[in-house]
């Protein structure tokens, strides 16, 4: 359990946590970790629960916190006495009730991790504060599932820090631990056997949310760095694209063509040379397990006309209310299309199609998708 400032909670989670425990006869052996972060009087309530406490209860206080959250975890694991390591947040909104069905599931013997899904099943988010953070939250799973189509495939919540994993499945020197998202660093460094079970995000039971604008610039680093090659790769066709775009409606202009007549003729153009490159040189490691070619054109083309139809009346409305001028109106639209292109185009243009998880294709996508991130790993 990784803690920042949890001193409230402890007592209650340390309490349902023995009591989720106690439930399982197959579990002789468990104990507690706290690895604390804390700058309040936390390690102090650990100390004192743990005295009275009817499981072990251990504590690792960080003065150095290498890693954040996710370092947190990785040190807990190092210093468990079991292989079996169950990772939860230490605010109770992942209900230590569930405990159970995460080790009965564990314990069938075919998985590696099982992870507890917001999103999966009967699973809920309500313990996210508000709307916000409850799109907040979706967006960034789509973002994140869009970066990894093949790895992720089969798993609703990749962000999820609930989750029971096998240690000696896990190559802890090799992960580079830099956030919050631990299971997402995890998941995509390699192939592992994975089960979800549906949990209930509950409501926090006592202090403050850790969620910042910090926190979200931590997770863009985290995501950007796993996944820099391919993503990186489809910007740069974007910005060639973008700059070909602009071009196009500046010669047209110039030649006395009217701005919109301008805009589609550039956006049509820009389009179809857009998908032969990342065809080419993007997703060309996912086309074997995608829809055939023409239906990857037919979804592409017609998602970027249907974008078209959405940005070209904003540049019409740039222009026309705000007074900026057509270029420019351009390259800003484009810039905000970005990345709704890139996730519609790895989540649906390219989506793998139904295969079992033991076909030749299958594993073949798992190596080529590995070797495709290799580059992004900073």
């Amino acid at each position: 359990m990784p803690t920042y400032n949890e001193a409230p909670n402890v007592a209650e989670l340390v309490r349902r946590v023995a009591v989720a425990v106690e439930r399982l006869d197959a579990v002789r052996d468990a104990e507690i970790i706290f690895v604390d972060d804390s700058t309040d009087d936390t390690p102090d309530v650990i100390r004192e629960v743990a005295a009275t406490s009817s499981l072990p209860v251990r504590l690792i206080h960080r003065t150095v916190h290498t890693g954040g959250l996710g370092g947190a975890v990785i040190e807990g694991m190092r210093a468990a006495a079991s292989d079996s390591c169950l990772v939860m947040d230490g605010d109770l909104q992942h209900p230590p009730e569930e405990i159970p069905a995460l080790v009965e599931r564990f314990g069938a013997g075919d998985v590696d991790v099982v992870v507890a899904s917001r999103y999966a099943g009967g699973g809920t988010a309500h313990g996210l504060a508000d709307r916000t953070r409850v799109l907040v939250s979706k967006v960034s799973t789509a973002i994140t599932k869009s970066m990894f189509p093949v790895r992720l495939r089969d798993i609703t919540d990749p962000m999820t820090g609930f989750f029971l994993i096998s240690r000696s499945a896990i190559d802890l020197d090799g992960l580079r631990p830099r956030g919050f998202k631990i299971l997402l660093e995890i998941l995509v460094r390699r192939a592992y056997r994975v089960a979800e079970i549906p949990f209930h995000f509950a409501d926090r039971h006592a202090g403050e949310s850790k969620a910042s604008v910090r926190q979200g610039v931590h997770f863009l680093t985290q995501l950007t760095a796993l996944r820099f090659g391919k993503m990186s790769l489809f910007a740069v066709i974007g910005g060639l694209g973008a700059v070909a775009n602009i071009l196009i409606v500046w010669a047209l202009t110039q030649w006395g063509v009217d701005y919109i007549v301008a805009a589609i003729i550039a956006a049509e153009a820009t389009i179809i040379g857009n998908f032969l490159l990342i065809e080419r040189f993007v997703f060309s490691d996912m086309r074997g397990q995608a829809s055939g070619v023409w239906s990857r054109f037919a979804k592409s083309f017609a998602f970027n006309n249907a974008e078209a139809v959405i940005r070209i009346p904003i540049v019409a409305l740039m222009v026309e209310s705000g007074h900026i001028s057509a270029v420019v109106a351009t390259a800003i639209t484009l810039v905000v299309a970005f990345v709704v292109r890139f996730v519609f185009h790895s989540l649906v243009v390219y989506a793998p199609r139904k295969a079992g998880p033991t076909t030749p294709v299958r594993a073949t996508m798992e190596k080529l998708d590995e070797q495709a991130m290799q580059p992004g790993e900073l």
